[in-house]
């Protein structure tokens, strides 16, 4: 299987203007009316720029943030996707892209064929490109082990995650540095800048790339070449992990695995790894074929969304291990019979067990990291094997400054993202071989017959060794924008006149906050990350807006307690919380400013 690269291979000479970024992309979306397309091979001498008011102005200021996303029709708005490109490309510092290297991949949802071939005015602004096969096919994970990898200056990667796809759903596109990570915020934030203010876009009129054909097409100094999506991906998990270890637990008659692509990307990564490479049963596979709208589902693996694997790990004679991806890749659910791991104890539980059961992290981790709202079990970690540990905002991109400077190689959200420093994004397939890794080591020794030690066994003796952080994350999508901003101010009010020792139900008031991140590396400030509600016992609250949709505002609630006693470990989660979640319900008055009797998904 192949995917696309485009790749400017020389200098362009006839660039148009004297500050171009050296970066190309997109085609269709302002080729009509412009030149006459260039035939393979032909020196690709003409460029054009044409000149607008930007389409941009009024729309939020988040859209320079994920990149873009939004829902299809907004982007099929004359030039507004070409308006975003073009400014990103004028966000850009020169000096950062002499080699003029770009990826490009994406998730194969709706819009993303048409997408994929407009790349005239990346062309115009680049000197080489790299694409996926299967319509510009690519996780992300696989962009950012490709730019890493190839040494390329950035790469775009069209998704928007685990949104739902189709004509009537989300679209989205972002950028990714040379390091693989996202783009920080010194480049969002002029992104977004130049968005108000963009009054041309510079055009090269290619004609369409075949992106069934792997392969190198050339137009003089230019060069477009498709390549394997997951070749590079591949060998990189090979790097990391033990394949040969995987191989003998999958190859076990008292073992079964099953993976849900959720008809999204990692579809295409499914059968060449667990399969072909590993020797896991086809059948292992369900939802194994990307498509354009993910079979109609919402491809968030969590137990809402997920329920097809839920009701299989749920079922009698349920699989040892069962896993999810979303639409990009990038997250992952784990679940063994019958038991599911929070995305919280999943990073922690892979922490503590890298070093005997990753060769890759054969050394020990350098440190450990997790978003503000992830539970502390990763603390835990952190404390007993005397490691460096850092609590970011939520995104990514935090992760990877801290990454680039050697502080740190394993890190999660309680969003189901885990990920290390072998690239720069959450990496779902490697959450799944990471599991695999441990589950193979510790049962390396069994032979046939003898019970196997088991997911549940796994997750109860590292609750027995640290303590268990009982956590629940309350999700309620689509909120009017109003009440929940106004839910918002309403608890900032709160905590502005917060007192340490004052008393929420049975839980005693430590400190409250509206949560702000200094960099410690490049001394970067994040101010109003999440409020927070922290109590003496340690539990805690707290209150987030996403702005990952692309209607009305979700609010998201944590909800975390500790417990240390062994003997109350097996507690169902809600159980265990309700008395706190009644506080976090009572506290924000969210039923009165949104109207929400209850959460859309419960994690």
């Amino acid at each position: 299987m192949a995917i696309p690269i485009i790749s400017l291979q020389s200098k362009l000479r006839c660039l148009i203007l004297d500050h171009i970024p050296r970066v190309s992309l997109f085609h269709r979306f302002l080729s009509e009316g412009h030149l006459t397309a260039s035939q393979p091979n032909e020196p690709l001498s003409s460029r054009s720029r044409r000149s607008l008011r930007s389409q941009l102005k009024g729309r939020r200021r988040e859209l320079a943030g994920y990149g873009k996303r939004h829902v299809v029709k907004v982007f099929r708005e004359e030039n507004y996707l070409a308006n975003w490109i073009q400014a990103l490309f004028n966000s850009l510092p020169p000096d950062d892209f002499k080699n003029g290297v770009l990826v490009l991949g994406g998730d194969g949802r709706y819009f993303n064929k048409e997408a994929a071939q407009m790349d005239d005015y990346n062309r115009t602004n680049g000197s080489e490109l790299l694409m996926g096969e299967w319509d510009g096919i690519m996780s992300t994970p696989a962009v950012s082990a490709v730019i890493r990898k190839r040494k390329a200056n950035g790469g775009f990667i069209m998704s928007a995650s685990h949104n739902p796809g189709g004509p009537e759903n989300d679209w989205g596109i972002k950028f990714n540095y040379n390091s693989g990570q996202p783009a920080p915020e010194s480049i969002t934030d002029k992104i977004y800048g130049n968005t108000l203010s963009i009054s041309e876009i510079k055009v090269a009129d290619i004609p369409d790339v075949d992106l069934s054909r792997i392969g190198i097409t050339n137009y003089g100094n230019f060069n477009i070449e498709v390549i394997d999506p997951v070749s590079d991906y591949l060998e990189l998990m090979e790097d990391v992990f033990d394949f040969q270890l995987i191989k003998d637990l999958l190859s076990r008659p008292d073992f079964r695995f099953t993976f849900d692509a959720m008809h999204a990307v990692t579809g295409a990564y499914a059968k060449p790894i667990f399969v072909d490479r590993l020797g896991a049963n086809p059948d292992c596979i369900s939802n194994g074929v990307p498509l354009e709208d993910f079979g109609h589902g919402h491809p968030d693996p969590n137990l809402t969304y997920a329920k097809d694997l839920v009701e299989i790990m749920y079922a009698e004679n349920a699989p040892d291990l069962g896993a999810a991806s979303d639409g990009d890749g990038d997250r992952n659910m784990i679940l063994g019979r019958n038991f599911f791991i929070t995305p919280s104890d999943s990073v922690a539980i892979i922490a503590a067990n890298a070093q005997a059961a990753i060769p890759y992290f054969q050394d020990g981790p350098k440190g450990l990291a997790r978003s503000m709202p992830t539970s502390g079990a990763l603390d835990r970690v952190a404390e007993k094997l005397n490691l460096p540990f850092y609590e970011v905002p939520t995104g990514w991109k935090f992760f990877g400054n801290l990454m680039d400077a050697g502080r740190l190689s394993i890190c999660g959200e309680e969003s189901f993202g885990t990920g290390s420093d072998h690239i720069r994004e959450k990496d779902g397939i490697w959450a799944v071989l990471a599991w695999l890794s441990i589950l193979a080591y510790r049962n390396k020794d069994k032979k046939v017959g003898e019970k196997l030690i088991s997911v549940a066994d796994v997750a109860q003796e590292h609750w027995a060794t640290y303590g268990r952080n009982f956590f629940s994350r309350y999700d309620y999508e689509e909120c009017e924008s109003a009440g929940a901003n106004q839910m918002v101010e309403y608890l900032r009010e709160m905590i502005s006149k917060s007192k340490p020792g004052e008393k929420y139900g049975n839980y005693t008031l430590q400190f409250a906050d509206d949560f702000t991140y200094t960099d410690p590396v490049d001394g970067s400030v994040a101010s109003k990350q999440g409020l927070r509600f922290v109590f003496t016992d340690g539990s805690r609250i707290i209150f987030r807006l996403s702005g990952t949709g692309s209607a009305g505002a979700t609010i998201r609630v944590y909800i975390e307690q500790f417990e240390p006693d062994v003997a109350k470990h097996d507690i169902d989660a809600q159980i265990a919380l309700k008395p706190l979640i009644d506080v976090a319900l009572s506290i924000s008055k969210l039923k009165e400013f949104t109207g929400r009797e209850k959460p859309t998904v419960i994690t």
